[in-house]
C-alpha cells in the first residue's frame, strides 16, 4: 500500500497535470462578451463598440483568426484595438487577414509591449511578482509595427499613440485621447485644448462667435493598452466618460470564487477584466457618482511561452453604448 504522503504527491501531480490540460485547451475556447454602458447623452440611440485586445497572433492560429474575421457580423459601429495584436515576425499576413473585415468600419487603436517586440523566453513564474517586468538578456527582435500602423491607418483607423483626434460614428462625434504603452513607460498623456482636442477646436468663427454645433461632442473616450493607475489617473481627470484597456489577460489564472492572481500592473485585481468604475464604483452604483466607466477586455491570446489560460476564457467585447434610464 503506497505511504500516504506518496498518495497526496502523486494525486498533486495529477490535479496539476489536469489543470495545465485544460489551460491549453481554455486558451482556445474564445467567447464574446456583452456589456452595456449607460454613458450617451439624453435621448440618444444606443452605439455599438467592438473592443479587441491581446490577440498575441501567431502563423498557425487558423481558428483564432477565423472566429476574429466573423465578429464582424456584429456589425459594431466603432472597432477599438487596444494592442498586443501579434507575438511572431511573421504573423502580418494573418493578423491582417484576421482584421480585414473590420478595416471598413470606424475605429481606433493603440500599441502595447508585444508590438513593438517578438517575444523572448522568460519564467512564466514572474507574472506572479509585483512587477513582471525583466530587462532583456539580448536585444529584442524588432517587429514590422510602423507598417503594421500605416496598414491600420490608411484604412481609416485613427491612431492615438499619445495623442488625441476626432471620429465621427453613426451621427455621433466622439472625442477620443489615448497614450502609448506604459508598460514600456511609454506614455506621454497629451495635454487638453491643443489642436487636436475636438472639445477646444473651432470654436468661434471669424466674427469671434462661439460655434457650438462645431464643437458639440457627444462622447470622450480613452484608449490605452496597459491600466496603469498613472494613465488612468490622468483620464479620469481629463473628464472622459468611458475608459478602454487590455493587458491584462483578465489575470490568465484566475481561481473561481477568488478571481484573478495579477493583473501585471499596478490595477487591482477586482478589475482585471470587465465593466468597472474609476476610480470608485461604477457610475450607477452608490458613491460612483465621480467615476469614470472603465471597460478591461481580457483579450484573445497569450505568450506563447505560455500557451494557458485557467478560469479565464480568451475574449472580445461587444459594447452597447446607451442613454441612461
Amino acid at each position: 500500500m503506497a505511504h500516504p504522503v506518496a498518495r497526496a504527491l502523486g494525486t498533486t501531480a495529477l490535479a496539476g497535470a489536469g489543470a495545465l490540460a485544460w489551460g491549453v485547451v481554455e486558451a482556445r475556447w474564445y467567447t464574446l462578451r456583452e456589456v452595456t454602458v449607460p454613458v450617451l447623452p439624453h435621448g440618444q440611440d444606443p452605439l455599438r463598440v467592438l473592443h479587441l485586445s491581446d490577440l498575441h497572433l501567431t502563423p498557425g492560429q487558423h481558428r483564432k483568426v477565423d472566429w476574429v474575421r466573423d465578429l464582424a457580423s456584429l456589425r459594431p459601429d466603432l472597432v477599438v484595438d487596444t494592442g498586443d495584436n501579434w507575438a511572431h515576425l511573421e504573423a502580418m499576413p494573418a493578423l491582417l487577414r484576421a482584421l480585414e473585415p473590420h478595416l471598413g468600419t470606424p475605429g481606433a487603436f493603440v500599441w502595447g509591449s508585444n508590438d513593438f517586440f517578438a517575444p523572448s523566453p522568460k519564467n512564466p513564474a514572474r507574472y506572479l511578482l509585483p512587477d513582471a517586468r525583466v530587462a532583456p538578456q539580448q536585444p529584442p527582435v524588432e517587429l514590422p509595427w510602423r507598417e503594421l500602423g500605416r496598414r491600420f491607418t490608411s484604412a481609416g483607423w485613427v491612431d492615438l499613440t499619445n495623442r488625441r483626434d476626432v471620429v465621427e460614428v453613426a451621427g455621433r462625434r466622439l472625442s477620443l485621447v489615448g497614450t502609448d504603452d506604459a508598460h514600456l513607460d511609454r506614455d506621454r498623456f497629451p495635454a487638453a485644448g491643443g489642436p487636436d482636442d475636438a472639445r477646444a477646436a473651432a470654436v468661434r468663427d471669424d466674427a469671434g462667435v462661439l460655434r457650438a454645433d462645431e464643437t458639440r461632442v457627444d462622447l470622450h473616450v480613452g484608449i490605452t493598452h496597459a491600466p496603469y493607475r498613472r494613465v488612468l489617473d490622468a483620464m479620469h481627470a481629463d473628464d472622459v466618460d468611458l475608459l478602454l484597456a487590455g493587458h491584462t489577460h483578465g489575470g490568465q489564472l484566475a481561481v473561481p470564487g477568488y478571481g484573478a492572481l495579477v493583473t501585471n500592473c499596478d490595477l487591482p485585481r477586482d478589475r482585471a477584466k470587465g465593466l468597472h468604475g474609476w476610480p470608485g464604483p461604477r457610475p450607477d452604483e452608490r458613491g460612483g457618482a465621480d467615476s469614470t466607466w472603465l471597460h478591461v477586455c481580457g483579450g484573445l491570446g497569450t505568450s506563447p511561452y505560455a500557451p494557458v489560460r485557467f478560469a479565464c476564457r480568451p475574449e472580445a467585447t461587444l459594447l452597447t453604448l446607451t442613454a441612461p434610464l
